[in-house]
């Protein structure tokens, strides 16, 4: 099994930045992909960012690139998620993903492991 744990959400000014983090730990995910989704209150849960294995390859929403960054650290079996020029529609809980193989896939259904998820507010 897998264990994912965000860190890194919290408050902030429209205009401004956040770093989320995500500790996955209970096995090696050098090989997989991993990912960040987020969920607004009454909305479907969508995605954001992916990342292959190596960190070679990144995905973004179309409408987040540019503003967000997404990179890992295999050693340190972590994914980091730079949120620059934040926006109030940015508001939700972001969860960090992992579990499938290709860094493509968008559709949330396809991958099996979660996080709490960390909750990103961004005021006008």
């Amino acid at each position: 099994q897998v264990q994912l744990v965000e860190s890194g959400g919290g408050l902030v000014q429209a205009g401004g930045s956040l770093r989320l983090s995500c500790a996955a730990s209970g096995r090696t995910l050098s090989w997989n992909a991993m990912g960040w989704f987020r969920q607004a209150p009454g909305e479907e849960r969508e995605f954001v960012a992916a990342v292959s294995r190596s960190g070679g390859l990144t995905f973004y929403a179309d409408s987040l690139k540019g503003r967000f960054t997404i990179s890992r650290d295999n050693a340190k079996n972590t994914v980091f998620l730079q949120m620059n020029s934040l926006k109030v529609e940015d508001t939700a809980v972001y969860y960090c993903a992992a579990g499938v193989n290709s860094a493509a896939a968008t559709n949330s259904n396809e991958w099996a492991y979660w996080g709490q998820g960390t909750q990103v507010t961004v005021s006008s």
